[in-house]
């Protein structure tokens, strides 16, 4: 099916109105002029554009074509993932953002630094650019592909439009653009779905006959509370599995944690992280009715021509439902890019700030602000072009494809091991670091890709492997190993390293952190932990304390370094705001402090002169 004008004029008005955003925060207010505004928007962004940014940022075009996909072939048990959704949002407010906002960083990476050595923060670095590098080519290749193979769009067209403008208005704006176009990218997301499940329901009588042929069908799921890891979609797996998911994204991830160091205040980044719950709920709940309606649309009047593979689902529904109604296949597609531009500018911008920060000013500390924020605007621009780039191998992948995007998710649940080893184990030491994130990278590649290499050879064997790209990921980019590399079919029950391999996709994140913290801690043990004197308070999460307080005296004092016991030290809170020199533990530094500890938007630097920390005073 064709487009028409008026469907052409709509997809170029997203792609006008999101360079005009870049333009204009060009050319007004300081002209990111420094690193600061650059970077970090200046700090001075409300709760509402944060949360929208924040669930824009990973509701990628990957999810939009993917999850009504999962949803019309295997029923509404993926809509549980909405579970974890209240404890994955929940645990960054109060767990990361303060360790992060208080610190006043700039790249998450610094944190390591702070808390282990400049070595572990070159190494969750270098983790992190390889992560985003990957996936960026991929997520905007895959959506164009499909586009191209329903519509006849120019593949190579759509690629350039796309990445051109992204890279246009990131390099020029700064976050500030990155933000507000993610609000505006988001409310289109909104209205093209909302336009689908509208006018899909009315040509099949209605949204209660959809939910009443589906619920006859068998497509609307009840509560598994089967507890065995290796089934793929259970209520535990999504439930909890999903939680870590979460953490991953929303609690360690540069790009996120970026969108929250640029709020205002403290308080106004907890609340941006409470309002993506709703909005992520009304995001998981509009891509399952889309694949509800699908499912009811498709049996009564039969897709033609049918999808070659079920990345294509969406928009063969889309573009049959929706082909007598001039515009709206144009606002779908709007949609369809408008995840993949969020998605890819806040990758390039989250990968030019860790660069900045993490590679380039600490073997450049002479370098001027000025030049600074210029080297940051070439290197969002380099890693623009480096996408499309990125994109051109991934035409060049064929069934690699799938692995390169396998190789984003498993990455992931070891850098949250990380931080996590970090923030709550104040024994950990940058040697038990270095080991715990090498051993769960390993444990992460060795589970991921023998799984992808479990199923390839089942579906070679002869069950029916999906050829797709589109995976059903709501937001998050770890659950990567996805529906589309796991036969529909029963399979034999998995023995040995089979059953290893088995292990369900949405306990990866856990299953490598875990991996991360256990592995580090025992190293630290071995090797020596922390000296408590070496020991800077601000990097430890201020909820220990009440975590430890259920272990037995000698345990906790062997995880805190052979400090105090925090458990039984009620002035931990108050001794941790005294040695952060930050009244009431809210806020940033006062004006004295910030300025021995920042300069020129470096985020917090150790001073040689400053003093030492005591595990006593912090009561670990």
């Amino acid at each position: 099916m064709e487009f028409t004008t008026i469907d052409y004029t709509i997809f170029v008005l997203l792609l006008v109105l999101s360079t005009a955003i870049g333009l204009f925060y060009a050319l007004s207010g300081d002209r990111q002029r420094t690193v600061q505004e650059f970077l970090l928007a200046n700090r001075d962004m409300g709760c509402l554009p944060v949360a929208l940014s924040l669930l824009a940022t990973f509701q990628s075009a990957v999810a939009i074509l993917g999850v009504p996909a999962e949803i019309y072939r295997f029923g509404t048990e993926y809509w549980f993932l909405g579970c974890s959704y209240f404890l994955g949002l929940l645990i960054p407010a109060h767990v990361f953002i303060p360790v992060f906002y208080r610190l006043r960083i700039t790249s998450t990476y610094e944190y390591l630094e702070l808390r282990f050595n400049k070595t572990v923060r070159v190494l969750g670095t270098v983790t992190f650019i390889f992560q985003m590098v990957i996936y960026m080519g991929v997520v905007l290749y895959a959506p164009a592909l499909a586009l191209n193979a329903v519509t006849g769009f120019d593949l190579w067209s759509a690629v350039l439009t796309m990445g051109l403008v992204c890279t246009l208005y990131t390099t020029l704006g700064g976050l500030k653009a990155v933000i507000w176009t993610d609000v505006f990218q988001t409310l289109v997301m909104l209205a093209g779905q909302l336009a689908v499940i509208v006018v899909g329901a009315q040509r099949v009588g209605g949204m209660a006959r959809v939910w009443h042929v589906a619920e006859q069908e068998g497509k609307i799921s009840g509560i598994d509370l089967d507890p065995n890891p290796l089934e793929r979609h259970t209520f535990w797996t999504l439930a909890m599995g999903g939680v870590f998911m979460m953490l991953s994204l929303y609690g360690v991830n540069q790009a996120q944690v970026q969108r929250y160091l640029s709020a205002r205040s403290e308080r106004e980044a907890k609340l941006s992280c409470y309002a993506v719950f709703p909005c992520q709920q009304i995001v998981l709940c509009l891509s399952c009715l889309t694949g509800l309606v699908m499912f009811v649309y498709d049996r009564e009047h039969s897709l033609t021509p049918r999808p070659a593979s079920s990345d294509q689902l969406v928009l063969f529904f889309v573009m049959d439902v929706l082909r007598d109604l001039p515009g709206l296949p144009g606002l779908f597609v709007a949609c369809l890019f408008s995840g993949c531009l969020s998605t890819i500018s806040s990758a390039f911008n989250s990968l030019a700030t860790v660069t900045m920060e993490d590679l380039v000013r600490p073997h450049l500390p002479g370098l001027s602000e000025s030049r600074a924020t210029l080297l940051s605007k070439l290197l969002a621009l380099g890693y623009g072009l480096l996408c499309l780039g990125m994109a051109y191998v991934s035409s060049m992948l064929g069934p690699v494809l799938q692995a390169a995007i396998s190789i984003f998710g498993m990455v992931g649940g070891p850098l949250l091991g990380l931080f996590c080893l970090g923030m709550f184990f104040p024994c950990a030491n940058p040697t038990g670091a270095t080991l715990g994130l090498v051993a769960g990278l390993a444990m992460a590649f060795w589970v991921g890709i023998g799984g992808l290499l479990k199923n390839m050879g089942q579906a070679g064997g002869g069950s029916p492997m999906p050829n797709s790209t589109a995976l059903p990921t709501v937001g998050n980019l770890t659950t990567i190993l996805a529906t589309t590399l796991l036969p529909p079919t029963p399979t034999p029950s998995p023995t040995g390293l089979q059953r290893f391999y088995s292990l369900s996709y949405m306990w990866y994140s856990a299953h490598n952190s875990t991996t991360v913290i256990v592995v580090g801690v025992l190293v630290s043990l071995l090797t020596g932990p922390t000296p408590p004197e070496a020991l800077d308070p601000r990097t430890i999460s201020p909820v220990v304390p009440r975590l430890l307080c259920c272990l037995s005296p000698k345990i906790r004092q062997r995880l805190c370094c052979g400090g105090g016991d925090p458990a039984q030290t009620p002035g931990h809170a108050d001794a941790t705001e005294k040695s952060n020199g930050i009244p009431n533990g809210l806020g940033p530094p006062g004006p004295g402090q910030r300025e021995e500890e920042e300069e020129e938007g470096q985020g917090y630097i150790r001073s040689a002169t400053a003093p030492s920390y005591a595990v006593q005073e912090t009561s670990f």
